[in-house]
């Protein structure tokens, strides 16, 4: 069973830097793509960076040139550098692994992490 763990989050003052990883296991293959996604209170969960096993990235507007990506496939990792934080990043942070073989599609949640920016 493929295992999704999160590490890193927590107290961050707002202009500060930040850095989450995340690690699949329990599979041979590395992940098709390596995702963060937030959710903050009252809110959806949202994409907030994308990564493909071949290095395409995807961001959302709101972290465009403050967040970085990055991947390890060897090590099945996914990396989020974060600079110059804002309160409004505040969230639980998910991490998602997707395996998409020949059509057998499935996705893993990691369990989250939370990121607070506040003074």
């Amino acid at each position: 069973q493929v295992q999704v763990v999160e590490c890193g989050g927590g107290l961050v003052q707002p202009g500060g830097s930040q850095r989450l990883s995340c690690a699949a296991s329990g599979s041979i293959f590395s992940p098709n793509s390596m995702g963060w996604y937030r959710q903050a209170p009252g809110k959806q969960r949202d994409l907030v960076a994308l990564i493909t096993r071949q290095g395409a990235t995807e961001y959302a507007d709101s972290v465009k040139g403050r967040f970085t990506i990055s991947r390890d496939n060897a090590k099945k990792t996914v990396y989020l550098q974060m600079n110059s934080l804002k309160p409004d990043d505040t969230a639980v942070y998910y991490c998602k692994a997707v395996f998409d073989r020949f059509g057998d599609y499935r996705e893993y949640w990691g369990q989250g992490t939370q990121v607070t920016v506040s003074s």
